[in-house]
């Protein structure tokens, strides 16, 4: 029975998988359009936690520059959306991003520890001040228009980006890259050793996360009717993956995502009931999050159900320790002479 159990486990896990990509892809034609914009904003912070996971959950490399690329990839779209069709929008921002990362990646990750932190944060605002004087200076304007598209058109975007993260992370975390962004983790200096070239591969998978959260942000640009370097870069969007995904638990794959839902939508609910108090709120929980849950809820769960785990595993092994006994020996013992 315990065959047939954990052998049914991969097809439930798939059904529900399949259930779940259905819902979401016919959703917007049953779901009201406050769902469907609510859905979207949650996708986004999905998508913003899991590229930072990407890089800095295996490497140990704390990166505070999402906000950079995703105001990147806004700013992409501001700049080429009434010239160019929406999906290629999309692609340039997350192409802006990546170049960005390759060379800012190139440059800082041989910093360590709250150094490369620090540089990452301190580019959000370089580039964010230097918007602001090109455009005072030399448009005479502050920020640009954007071009809006529809909630549903952005809502199908952002999940196509989200199911294309999801695969690329599953697939670096099962693969032999995965294995040494964990080994740089565990110990930089052994990897180098052992031949992995730590520079080539923190810059490549630093440049793939910024890749996905500068396309989530060219496609959230269509959202709004006008952005400023101010609302582009927002420091707060490089916070808010971190504390997500700390929230979350990065012990499993799936932590991250979960972190990411929970946040996403408590961060509207206490928008719109306690304007003036949410961030306090927001902070009291984290707060409280990293006291009691230091291994986040995906933790907890794991710590909930491990008695039952190692129960039924002694269950099973007095099972087959019971069923081995009350078999008939296969040998018999030399008769002495």
């Amino acid at each position: 029975m315990n065959r047939l159990g954990v052998a049914s486990r991969p097809w439930l896990l798939l059904g529900f998988l399949g259930v779940v990509v259905i819902l979401f892809a016919t959703g917007p034609a049953y779901f009201p359009i406050y769902t469907v914009i609510l859905l979207t904003a949650i996708f986004m912070y999905v998508v913003l936690t899991m590229s930072w996971v990407i890089f800095s959950g295996p490497t140990g490399y704390v990166s505070l520059a999402p906000a950079a690329f995703f105001g990147v990839g806004i700013y992409s779209s501001a700049i080429l959306g009434k010239m160019l069709p929406l999906p290629l929008v999309v692609v340039i921002g997350g192409l802006a991003s990546f170049g960005l990362a390759l060379l800012v990646g190139a440059l800082t990750l041989r910093l360590k520890g709250i150094y490369f932190a620090i540089f990452t944060f301190g580019l959000v605002e370089l580039i964010k001040n230097l918007l602001l004087w090109w455009e005072i200076h030399f448009t005479g304007t502050r920020g640009r228009f954007v071009i809006v598209v529809d909630h549903v058109t952005v809502y199908y975007v952002m999940v196509s980006i989200l199911a294309v993260l999801i695969l690329t992370a599953y697939l670096i975390r099962r693969s032999k890259f995965g294995l040494a962004l964990q080994s740089i983790g565990d110990n930089e200096q052994a990897a180098a050793h052992i031949g992995i070239n730590v520079t080539a591969l923190k810059v490549i998978t630093f440049a793939v996360s910024a890749f996905f959260t500068g396309a989530a942000g060219a496609i959230m640009a269509t959202r709004w009717t006008y952005i400023d370097p101010f609302i582009a870069f927002n420091p707060l969007l490089s916070f808010m993956p971190v504390l997500m995904a700390i929230f979350g638990g990065m012990g499993q794959f799936y932590g991250p995502i979960v972190g990411a839902i929970i946040f996403g939508y408590l961060e509207e609910i206490l928008i719109t009931r306690f304007p003036y108090y949410y961030m306090l709120l927001f902070g009291a929980i984290m707060v409280i999050a990293i006291l009691y849950l230091p291994n986040g809820l995906v933790g907890l769960i794991q710590r909930v159900t491990a008695p039952r785990v190692i129960a039924s595993g002694a269950r099973d092994l007095a099972f087959r320790a019971r069923d081995f006994s009350l078999r008939p020996p296969r040998w018999r013992p030399r008769s002495s002479k």
